[in-house]
């Protein structure tokens, strides 16, 4: 099992939990971050970490949120690597919270 980055880290992106994260298992797009799930050994470190609650084990996701599971996959292998926390996005506490954020992701 692996952990998913879920709809609320778009245009959020905090990156809290790439700091915390033991085999760099996070790549960063414009303005999301994507776990690759070949790589994430389910240490459960990064979920509590993120600000925004965007992070969830592959068993707990919702199921609203499933279609997360094929995006993480499928990003990590086109961004590069993340390992050391950065900035926010300038307007990312507006962001927080606002449901279905799928529209707004950019590859």
């Amino acid at each position: 099992m692996a952990f998913i980055v879920t709809d609320n880290c778009i245009r959020c992106k905090y990156t809290d939990c790439v700091e915390v994260c033991p085999v760099d298992c996070f790549y960063e797009g414009p303005n999301f971050l994507a776990i690759n799930p070949d790589e994430c050994i389910d240490c459960a470190l990064c979920e509590p970490e993120c600000p925004a609650n965007a992070i969830f084990s592959e068993d707990e996701l919702p199921a609203d949120q499933e279609v997360f599971v094929e995006l993480n996959q499928d990003l990590a292998l086109i961004w590069p690597n993340i390992t050391e926390k950065k900035e926010a996005m300038a307007d990312a506490a507006t962001w927080d919270g606002v449901e279905d954020k799928l529209e707004y992701l950019e590859r």
